[in-house]
């Protein structure tokens, strides 16, 4: 189940809220999320359920064991929970890519074990592993209540699509937490504006981008392939920004307060800071978790540089089993590196932004790409496909739709933060803040209607906004 789902919106939502407020304390409430939020998951995965029930209850485990005062044996604990944690990444995630790179570089036959990939077992890994290395580091407590770590790890909201959410970040909020009216309607506006991303931009941006990228040779020149990685930049931000404004929103709703995951990334001046806009969560994870403990910048340059390609290899390799996501970290990671010794921070703003989106454009289509070998054909008509033939031409004004240029530029204008700067400015006055706090609202009511009426006419144009569906 996704949150952009009709079954979710009209059903599983409104009714997991109404049970939730008339619930009378906070214990029942969360046994009640504890619940709806295992049918969330087995609903889409009902065997895989058991798996993140198993993990929780082993990761329980381990933090309980963590609560001895005998260092050396602590380390093991740890040692022997962060080998199962990945271990179960990569039986399930990556186990046929290894075994088609060895076919590849060996020329064995090796067959492909073929396990079905659970739903958000990146996202349920991580944070299990977030719960035992902050007991470790003491700097939480182990929980007793088993039922509090299930909630934490399994809470519908982050789990599929995340944000990642640490545990020292919200392990107060279970057991004391409050909501009212307010922060019910905070949430609900919250969670309409993700939706918007999702339905209204993410989805018809990605018709267009899957449409160029699944055309072969001879069939795209510069001007498409542009079009396509432009579609496929704006698809990918405002699908995962979506998802996460969604989990914020669904968390204010239940009285949880869940960090920001992207602060519009897209004006970043320098890759460096793309990537404290981007994902935050998961970038924060890695800083944490893997960048300190390898040392961080504290064993001189060669180290650092080192330290931190580990660390964009594992990012890349975190979003797919497929070493074009692999390339994709690398890429940042080699400019994050270039930066270091290029003054890129003393460029002009516009041509330093100009840059720094021109390597997150490039980067994201290898990033999109099935393959290497369609990546590079994509980069390279990018920069060389000056031929522009009748069938090509053909191609791109096919894609070229009233409904995907309105939402191209509707696209453009939401990946800068004029609106929250504009709603912001309104809400400092007095005369204007009662009109823009209602201003919102039927703004959030309207984008409610369009993204209903999106889903149900079962396609990703509007056909209210699209002129060909005068013509049916």
């Amino acid at each position: 189940m996704v949150f952009s789902s009709l079954t979710f919106l009209c059903i599983f939502l409104p009714v997991v809220l109404a049970l939730y407020y008339l619930l009378p304390t906070l214990r029942i409430r969360n046994v009640l999320l504890i619940a709806v939020s295992l049918l969330f998951y087995a609903y889409g995965e009902p065997v895989y359920v058991l798996l993140m029930i198993a993990s929780i209850i082993i990761n329980y485990i381990f933090g309980r064991l963590l609560g001895t005062e005998n260092k050396k044996k602590r380390q093991w604990i740890l040692a022997i929970a962060v080998v199962i944690n990945i271990g179960l990444l990569v039986v399930f995630k990556y186990l046929d890519m290894m075994v088609q790179t060895v076919n590849q570089l060996c020329g064995s036959e090796i067959p492909l074990v073929g396990l079905a990939l659970p739903i958000g077992i990146s996202f349920f890994t991580f944070q299990a592993l977030s719960y035992v290395i902050d007991v470790y580091r003491r700097e939480v407590e182990p929980q007793k209540n088993l039922w509090n770590v299930m909630l934490y790890i399994s809470f519908f909201p982050q789990l599929i699509a995340g944000p990642i959410v640490k545990y020292h970040d919200i392990q107060e909020q279970i057991d004391n937490r409050n909501t009212d009216v307010k922060e019910i309607a905070e949430g609900l506006r919250r969670f309409i504006i993700g939706l918007s991303k999702k339905v209204l931009i993410s989805n018809t941006m990605a018709v267009t981008a899957d449409a160029l990228f699944a055309a072969g040779a001879g069939e795209l020149n510069i001007l498409s392939a542009w079009i396509a990685a432009i579609a496929y930049m704006l698809q990918i931000y405002f699908d995962s920004s979506g998802y996460s404004d969604m989990a914020i929103g669904l968390g204010h709703m239940f009285g949880f307060r869940f960090l920001e995951n992207f602060r519009y990334p897209y004006i970043s001046a320098n890759i460096q800071e793309f990537w404290r806009r981007w994902h935050i969560s998961l970038s924060t994870w890695f800083k944490e978790y893997l960048y300190i403990p390898l040392g961080g910048n504290r064993k001189g340059k060669a180290r650092t540089c080192l330290n931190k390609m580990i660390v964009f290899f594992s990012t890349g390799l975190w979003h797919g089993a497929n070493w074009t996501f692999v390339l994709w970290g690398l890429w940042h990671g080699v400019f994050l590196l270039f930066e270091q010794v290029c003054p890129v921070k003393k460029l002009p703003k516009v041509l330093a932004h100009i840059y720094a989106l021109l390597v997150v454009c490039v980067g994201f289509v290898m990033f999109r790409a099935d393959t290497f070998g369609q990546g590079m054909f994509m980069i390279g008509t990018m920069f060389g496909g000056w031929e522009f033939s009748s069938l090509q031409m053909a191609i791109l004004w096919e894609q070229l739709t009233p409904i995907f240029l309105v939402t191209l530029v509707v696209a453009v204008f939401g990946s800068a933060p004029l609106i929250p700067k504009a709603a912001e400015a309104c809400l400092v006055r007095e005369n204007l803040r009662k009109p823009a706090t209602y201003f919102s609202y039927m703004a959030s009511f309207v984008l409610l209607i369009l993204c209903m009426l999106s889903l149900s006419s079962g396609t990703y144009n509007l056909f209210i906004l699209d002129f060909r569906g005068f013509a049916k």
